[in-house]
């Protein structure tokens, strides 16, 4: 459950804190915890010393009240024995047996991270630099273990580390990417906890690449319900920060995507946090973003989201709320800024100003400012688009658009779209032939439509 103040301020914090919690590195972990480790071996070879031994022993393979004992004694000592051994010893099976211990010790205790994070007192490095090794570390286990330690750390942290997050985020970027769904589910996880602390959101958003795997798990990636849930999670939180808000959609066409999850989610949780993700998008860039909402019929969809019965009243409030602020803004969009929106969102269809006369006879300049910027993607969506609609409507504003402006055709041609036009032609669709045809008239100098 996201919570929400009535003013906007990131309340984030009310959020517990979200632990890592996935199968695959818990039965990992449990396969790990079974292996014998030969501490008394690894002290006559003098890897570890005679103390650090009686230390380990006292602690391994204890966990709940017989760990809690130890531990709420000399939690400063174990902390400091345990980045020091991950600072020397090299042997996997070794680090692997430290991260279970630091993992138990700060289990269910997120306050024991001060016993961690004290040690930068005395060195400005730790407790980060040992763990941030564990993520270049070429074993399965070791990298995973210490995302989720660090994660713990950054978000137990009253000043969280931006070096040791923007290792993290870079690691967590290409896991995003993995082929194994339960490593991405890790990296997301990390990320709801991470994503907490506000100073590290800018980040993140810069991060080279973090934001495209993000938004990508939603687009292609056909996910279930609870990471569509987790994604968009990361997303809300995001959103706080006024700068994000502001690009979000700008960059990567988010507010499509969320609203076409909305209408098929079945969890009413999803749906909770895509309202709270677009509530945070009006509240913090309106400007923004109420165009783009208006290309998709956000208003018309809150008014059916408010017809509903909620088992979590805060859904009706966020949603009466997001009806409300559109009712009054979108009354200020222009029909050119709804266009806009729509035809950078790449989902075209017969809204009203494709066929107004009066639209094209007053807008048709815009198309041509920033070296033809919006016409450029025009003939991006008659090169990649594969809906029909898609590709009607985009034949058609080709050809609105070159009646008003004939001296574009030379243009139009070297960027490919008269090819294109003339290619859709003989397009398999009725609809897509007959506006190819019609755009094909104004293309090679002959007026009138078919």
């Amino acid at each position: 459950m996201v919570i929400r103040s009535s003013n906007n301020k990131d309340d984030v914090a009310e959020v517990p804190l979200a632990l890592v919690s996935n199968v695959y590195l818990d039965e990992l972990t449990a396969s790990l915890r079974a292996r014998p480790i030969p501490w008394e071996g690894y002290q006559r070879a003098t890897l570890i010393t005679q103390t650090e031994l009686n230390y380990i022993k006292a602690v391994d393979k204890k966990i709940g009240e017989d760990l809690s004992r130890v531990i709420d004694q000399e939690g400063q000592v174990y902390a400091e024995l345990f980045i020091s051994l991950l600072q020397k010893l090299v042997r996997v099976d070794t680090i692997q047996s430290i991260l279970i211990l630091i993992d138990d010790l700060l289990l269910d205790h997120e306050e024991r991270a001060s016993y961690f994070l004290e040690l930068a007192k005395n060195d400005a490095s730790l407790p980060y630099a040992p763990l941030l090794k564990c993520l270049r570390n070429e074993d399965e286990f070791v990298p995973l273990k210490g995302s989720k330690i660090l994660a713990t750390l950054l978000c137990a942290s009253p000043k969280p580390s931006t070096d040791a997050a923007h290792e993290l985020f870079r690691w967590t970027t290409a896991q995003l990417q993995s082929n194994n769904p339960a490593v991405v589910d890790l990296g997301v996880q990390v990320l709801e906890s991470v994503l907490r602390q506000r100073t590290l959101r800018p980040i993140y958003w810069n991060t080279p690449h973090a934001m495209d795997a993000l938004v990508r798990i939603l687009k292609t990636n056909a996910p279930s319900p609870q990471m569509q849930y987790q994604v968009i999670y990361c997303f809300w939180i995001l959103t706080f920060d006024k700068e994000i808000a502001e690009g979000l959609n700008r960059k990567y066409d988010v507010i499509p995507t969320l609203v076409e999850i909305a209408k098929s989610a079945i969890k009413e949780k999803v749906i909770r946090v895509i309202i709270s993700t677009l509530r945070n998008l009006v509240e913090n860039a309106p400007e923004a973003n109420l165009a783009a909402m208006a290309a998709v019929k956000l208003l018309t969809f809150t008014e059916n989201l408010s017809t509903r019965k909620w088992s979590d009243s805060e859904i009706l409030e966020d949603v009466n709320y997001l009806k409300t602020e559109l009712e009054e803004n979108f009354q200020t969009l222009t029909t050119f800024e709804v266009y806009q929106a729509e035809l950078i969102s790449g989902r075209l269809i017969w809204s009203p100003p494709h066929l107004s006369d009066l639209f094209w006879t007053k807008n048709w300049r815009e198309l041509k400012k920033e070296n033809y910027a919006l016409l450029r993607v025009l003939a991006r969506l008659l090169s990649t688009a594969t809906d029909t609609v898609v590709l009607s409507v985009a034949a058609n504003d080709i050809g609105q658009y070159v009646k008003r402006d004939p001296s574009s055709k030379k243009f139009l041609q070297e960027i490919g779209v008269k090819q294109k036009i003339m290619e859709l032609m003989s397009h398999p669709d009725q609809e897509v032939r007959y506006n190819s045809v019609n755009a094909s008239w104004s293309l090679i100098g002959g007026s009138g439509r078919v």
